[in-house]
């Protein structure tokens, strides 16, 4: 995953010769789940239910470092 700013994402997948690449904003993780459901749905998109889950797990990932990210920075105050 590639930070584009700090709320703008890039997910990308390499699947042989194709690249699926998909731009999100951060907050909009759901309705980019949604997209990957829909796209593993469609039999006329070389994009399966492995890729879904391969890009899912990725998105959790990164979703993961944020908040560690996150509560590293909150822990740094004084409280």
């Amino acid at each position: 995953m590639l930070n584009m700013s700090d709320s703008k994402k890039q997910l990308i997948l390499n699947k042989g010769s194709q690249k699926f690449i998909y731009r999100y904003d951060s907050g909009d993780e759901d309705q980019l789940l949604n997209v990957l459901i829909e796209q593993a749905r469609d039999d006329r998109i070389d994009f399966d239910w492995f890729d879904a889950a391969v890009l899912s797990f990725k998105l959790t990932q990164a979703l993961l470092g944020q908040a560690d990210t996150l509560l590293c920075e909150s822990s740094d105050f004084p409280g």
